[in-house]
């Protein structure tokens, strides 16, 4: 039989990238958390778009890759763009409201959004057992919605919880149209468009109402363009290398850090219901991922026996 085209070395590699990755994004999630109680949203995103954007030509400069960022399909990088800027603004009002802890258990409802979308825009098959899945993930997303008196009162519900699930949303939409761009466009070209229509189109939206940015909070910039720079390189070398059946289930270590920064940082722990929601949307997502990678090994052993 012939050997996976990933090794298990490969596989371990990856996933301590992916590790990484999620380290860096839930860091720069908990500056876009603090950001929050100083600045709009639409800023925020704009920041995060102009504060990357250096890090990015450089990189591409690095990389030699100049030539490839212009032979775009330009509408599928202007509904990423218009996404882009659309999710970050969400999700920034959603943490801003929530623990970072609930909002990634919200959160986590994007990759059964994707299996879900991939059917109409991709074309693709979803067998019945994954629509059980994305089914038992919503039924979590509910519990981990299901709001006491207290947060009635203080209208999470309204406000955190359903911008973080239109922020999924939007992500889920956001990835499948780069999943259909990266048919043809180089991976260079999707990091700095979006960057460039999140620094242009959010910095337009913003500008009516932006809040000058004090002095003392440039060292938050400055860990808003690393992070979020180093997340993406990190998050792109993890799937390069390894099976996405045996990284992706990783992603959900942002749960322990969204607890971890919750308790360091701002002292608060989400609601029993929470935690109930999170196992249930997990545990669909990595029901998911396993039966994912049963068929790939079936299929790899079918075709090489």
């Amino acid at each position: 039989m012939t050997p996976p085209a990933h090794s298990s070395s490969g596989n371990l590699r990856s996933i301590v990238f992916m590790l990484v990755a999620v380290g860096f994004f839930a860091l720069m999630d908990a500056v876009l958390k603090t950001l929050s109680a100083r600045y709009p949203v639409l800023q925020i995103a704009a920041l995060r778009g102009m504060t990357a954007l250096p890090l990015v030509l450089l990189f591409i400069t690095w990389r030699r890759a100049w030539g490839t960022v212009w032979r775009i399909r330009w509408p599928l990088h202007l509904l990423r763009g218009a996404l882009g800027i659309a999710m970050l603004s969400l999700f920034t009002l959603g943490v801003r409201e929530l623990p970072l802890s609930a909002a990634y258990t919200l959160f986590f409802i994007a990759p059964l959004m994707i299996t879900a979308l991939s059917v109409p825009i991709l074309k693709e098959r979803v067998p019945a057992a994954h629509w059980w899945a994305i089914a038992f993930g919503f039924v979590g997303v509910m519990i981990a919605l299901r709001p006491s008196g207290a947060d009635l009162q203080a209208g999470l519900v309204s406000i955190g919880g359903l911008a973080v699930l239109a922020a999924a949303l939007g992500y889920s939409v956001a990835a499948i149209a780069g999943r259909l761009a990266s048919r043809t466009d180089s991976v260079e070209s999707l990091v700095l468009w979006m960057m460039v229509m999140m620094a242009l189109g959010a910095g337009a939206l913003a500008w009516p109402n932006w809040v000058p940015v004090q002095q003392a909070d440039a060292l938050l910039l400055l860990a808003l363009a690393v992070t979020g720079f180093c997340g993406q390189l990190a998050i792109t070398e993890a799937f390069r290398h390894g099976q996405a059946s045996a990284v992706a289930p990783f992603e959900y270590s942002a749960l322990a850090w969204g607890l971890g920064l919750d308790w360091l940082i701002w002292h608060t722990l989400p609601a029993s219901h929470t935690w109930i929601g999170a196992a249930i949307v997990i545990g669909s997502g990595l029901y998911l991922v396993r039966r994912e990678r049963r068929i790939t090994e079936a299929h790899a052993t079918a075709e090489h026996p």
